[in-house]
């Protein structure tokens, strides 16, 4: 489940004020108490707490797991998840979500909170449950010794109840409530040391840093877009997840490649290799999936007699991508990959640079990122008038590394290296989409078999025929926009 939740401070003398009708339809039952006895757990040097993530077991409820939170304003969202398991032992199934942040560290009890609680239910119409609001008196334990004490305020959004939101915060706010504080209970019983940045963090950017720095900066970048999807690539769902790990992998070989006049190239070609390997497992899921939304979208134009055969292809294909996400999660459970993510936490802190990596970066990073723009734009040099797919193809992936490259030098070099970033985006995806009608046109006749299935395998091959043909004639004037935009002011010329 999803939790959206906002955290409000308390004084002493705060009380619940009335909440019913606090809305319209809205009904509020009676206050209950409660007392809860929980124990966080978490590594010595509280990582899954700097990483944003939570791990308890509450006498009676059992375990909880909480990843990072999302959302804007007051209204934090994150993903919560309960586990079953004894007391002592966190649970191996809750463990694997967050593989990636714990690793090979152990986990040991880090804070025991005891909780008065006061919560009142709010109920819309038909009586369904829209919202809760608890008052916390919280005690931090140390042994049988209270070390310390502190007071919030929560309201929990249940079925729909975000509008909620603005109605509640105002009275309680009246009542005399504090300013909303998304701090959790165990960050604030640890202290600063779990308020720390994460193991990995992406550090600001200075126009005189040397190039060393922004090399960094970049591979951290990307590290932490990985490890941050990473759990959500393990629960599944949402597409999205599988496919900015992926390109987490992809950013982090072009910056091995971009800045590998930098970088010692002994370090460079082991962890490069493990990346292709990761990526291999990523992509595979990925392509599938962009290709099943992509063919269910055509089934969706066909005649609709012609429909229930378009459908049982695309069910072959999930059977297919299901098959693929089983073999990600056996990678990603693996030791091997542990091992990775290990060097890659090494690598964003303390990559092995060259000496030339102490030069200022404004000096050095123009002539790193314009290489691949120039291999770009020889390779476009020497396309036939009428092009293949297959170089076409490559088109797009020299435009995706010259991206990668103007983006990691955007920090330094301005806003220039940005606007040309998008220019290259903006060809990498007319190309992307020329690519995946041409994939999607090679699984066809690979599963149209023979028979109306084939026919039907062949509609949607015209279509995508005529999706690519779109592409094919849009792709000149996106390399043209993309080649006024290399500019003196961030690129030698």
């Amino acid at each position: 489940m999803v939790e959206r939740e906002v955290k409000l401070g308390a004084g002493p003398g705060f009380h619940l004020p009335e909440l019913e009708g606090v809305a319209d339809g809205v009904a509020a039952a009676p206050t209950e108490a409660l007392r809860l006895e929980t124990v966080y757990y978490d590594t010595p040097d509280l990582r899954l707490a700097r990483w944003g993530c939570s791990l308890r077991h509450r006498a009676g409820e059992g375990w909880t797991l909480k990843l990072p939170t999302s959302g804007s304003g007051d209204l934090l969202e994150r993903p919560e998840l309960e586990f079953a398991g004894p007391a002592r032992r966190p649970p191996a199934a809750a463990l694997r979500v967050v593989r990636a942040y714990l690793r090979k560290a152990r986990l040991e009890p880090v804070a025991r909170l005891s909780t008065l609680r006061h919560r009142v239910r709010l109920t819309g119409n038909g009586g369904k449950r829209i919202a809760e609001v608890v008052d916390d008196e919280v005690s931090v334990l140390d042994g049988r010794r209270v070390a310390a004490r502190f007071r919030e305020i929560e309201v929990e959004l249940l079925n729909g109840g975000t509008a909620l939101v603005d109605p509640l915060l105002a009275r309680l706010r009246s009542a005399g409530a504090g300013a909303p504080d998304p701090t959790p209970k165990h960050v604030r019983a640890l202290g600063p040391r779990a308020a720390a940045p994460p193991e990995v963090a992406v550090p600001d950017p200075r126009r005189s840093e040397p190039a060393g720095d922004s090399v960094r900066r970049a591979i951290a970048a990307a590290v932490v877009l990985l490890m941050k999807h990473d759990p959500l690539v393990r629960l599944g769902g949402d597409p999205e997840h599988v496919h900015q790990a992926r390109v987490a992998t992809r950013r982090l070989r072009s910056h091995l490649r971009t800045f590998d006049e930098l970088i010692d190239p002994d370090w460079i070609a082991p962890l490069r290799d493990e990346l292709h390997w990761l990526g291999g497992e990523l992509g595979a899921v990925r392509d599938g999936e962009v290709l099943l939304d992509r063919l269910r979208g055509r089934v969706a134009e066909l005649p609709e007699n012609d429909r229930r055969l378009g459908q049982a292809l695309t069910n072959r294909l999930a059977a297919q991508v299901d098959s693929a996400r089983s073999r990600l999660l056996e990678a990603l459970d693996s030791d091997r990959y542990v091992d990775l993510i290990e060097r890659l936490v090494e690598a964003a802190n303390a990559p092995k640079l060259l000496p030339g990596a102490d030069q200022p970066a404004a000096d050095v990073l123009p002539a790193l990122a314009a290489q691949p723009w120039d291999r770009l734009r020889a390779a476009v040099r020497l396309l036939p008038p009428d092009p293949v797919d297959t170089e076409l193809h490559q088109i797009r992936i020299l435009a995706k590394r010259a991206r990668y490259a103007a983006e990691a030098a955007e920090p330094v070099l301005g806003a220039e290296a940005g606007k040309f970033a998008r220019a290259a985006a903006d060809l990498q995806t007319v190309l992307g989409e020329l690519q995946d009608s041409v994939t999607a046109q090679a699984w066809l006749r690979d599963a149209g078999g023979s028979g109306r299935r084939a026919f039907v395998a062949g509609e949607l091959s015209a279509l995508e025929e005529a999706a690519a043909a779109r592409a094919r004639k849009e792709w000149p004037k996106a390399w043209r926009a993309l080649d006024k935009k290399k500019l003196r002011s961030w690129m030698p010329s």
